[in-house]
């Protein structure tokens, strides 16, 4: 090899190795100090571009997660409202009982009905609870499309029932007469906007079931014998029928809404001496509650929308219903509230009542099945961000053993290359031996 002094190789070579030493110790010592063997895209491109769409999708699943947590919070908000409502229906039916009795006076009547009212004033308050601001259960968070009829049904009285038969010729559902004679009278009690209206009178041998109904102008009836024809139609215009597809006796109100609903609707049988006869008002004197009577949503579908998923469109929507005293039956458009001033008014009450606890149980139940589903959909998000963190750290996350290792052999190689360049450099002056 020919000895020269301007282009040494060697050194060059030696210095060529060394920048690249340096370079590698550089990417180790990045990966040894951050803890990632991708810092940046020129790393690995692909996976660079993968990791980060699962970054993306593990902050979406953890909002998701809270956005899950804080509906639960917004859904035991309304539940404890609507618990609480379900409490003061229960002190309410214990007073209208008391009522009935008559063991009180009218002076002792009028005293339970002033707390009775107070109850009922505190049934609206409930129906105001909010959240973030938002009214919950007032009716304005309902997914009621159109409006609905209140619809009582009787299912104690037997399939062959219609309009024109006879109460002297009534059964029950399995076949036994209900010993109604002409001797016997009849009381016709119901409910509405507030007020209690009562009829009585003798039941003759062509007194039927239609005249009986007739005495409220704000009911319509519908007799079905086998269950396959619709008693009416829902909140989404859908036919409605019995539970069961069985025949029944259902009681409608006229007109949709709650300002036309019927809280309370009441059949008793006396005998001439006026004692009730239990038997026969133990099935013709079961009219209940299957639909509750809402009002059309103003405006239109006011759900509550719950997004609990890291894509679009991945939600719940939740319908709150109506909990105030109106709604519930509890009290007219006017204020006028049910009255137990009289034992009549105080036995149409417990009707009422128990048609609004049955409004209010169905309310938690729905409460309660959103909270359970958003519980397990919080617990499903969780283990989904689990995973994804999983993937995301096997493409991203170093391996600090095997990283060290390679820093050290960069390490390494860097200050031989380093001491390499200084004998390249040295080796240029033994020309200058030649020289003197």
């Amino acid at each position: 090899m020919a000895m020269v002094v301007k282009t040494n190789m060697s050194a060059v070579r030696t210095l060529n190795t060394l920048n690249s030493n340096t370079s590698a110790l550089q990417k180790s010592l990045a990966k040894v100090s951050s803890g990632m063997k991708i810092n940046s895209a020129q790393d690995d491109a692909s996976g660079y571009a993968i990791s980060e769409r699962m970054r993306v999708r593990i902050r979406s699943l953890d909002q998701a997660n809270q956005n899950t947590q804080n509906d639960s919070s917004l859904m035991k908000t309304a539940e404890g409202a609507v618990a609480n409502t379900v409490e003061l229906l229960r002190a309410l039916k214990e007073k209208a009982i008391n009522a009935a009795n008559d063991s009180n006076t009218d002076e002792d009547r009028a005293t339970i009905q002033k707390e009775i009212n107070q109850f009922i004033d505190q049934v609206d308050d409930n129906a105001l609870v909010q959240f973030n601001g938002k009214y919950l259960v007032d009716g304005s968070k309902n997914n009621v499309v159109t409006s609905t009829k209140t619809i009582l049904l009787n299912q104690s009285l037997s399939t062959t029932t219609v309009d024109s038969s006879v109460l002297t010729d009534l059964k029950d559902r399995v076949g036994n007469s209900l010993e109604i004679v002409t001797t016997d009278k009849y009381q016709v009690s119901w409910v509405t906007n507030g007020i209690t209206t009562t009829s009585s009178g003798e039941i003759s041998s062509t007194l039927d079931l239609k005249a009986l109904f007739d005495l409220t102008s704000i009911a319509e009836y519908k007799f079905t014998s086998d269950g396959q024809e619709a008693i009416g139609t829902d909140k989404f215009k859908d036919e409605v029928y019995t539970p069961d597809k069985t025949g029944g006796v259902a009681l409608l109100a006229k007109t949709a809404g709650v300002g036309y609903q019927i809280a309370g609707f009441n059949i008793s049988i006396l005998d001439q001496d006026g004692n009730v006869k239990k038997a026969a008002n133990a099935a013709i004197d079961q009219f209940k509650q299957y639909q509750m009577a809402e009002n059309e949503t103003e405006g239109g579908n006011k759900a509550l929308n719950f997004h609990i998923g890291s894509e679009a469109n991945v939600a719940i929507k939740v319908g709150l219903g109506d909990m105030r005293a109106e709604s519930l039956g509890l009290k007219g458009s006017a204020g006028d509230r049910i009255s137990v001033t009289t034992k009549d008014n105080a036995n149409a009450a417990i009707n009422v009542i128990e048609n609004a606890l049955t409004k209010a149980l169905d309310q938690q139940t729905t409460i309660g099945a959103i909270e359970a589903r958003l519980e397990y959909t919080a617990t499903n998000l969780t283990t989904s961000s689990e995973n994804v963190q999983a993937a995301e750290s096997t493409i991203r996350d170093a391996d600090m053993a095997k990283e060290m290792t390679n820093y050290t052999k960069s390490n390494v190689l860097l200050q031989a290359a380093q001491a390499m360049l200084a004998q390249a450099n040295q080796n240029s002056s033994a020309v200058l031996s030649l020289l003197q």
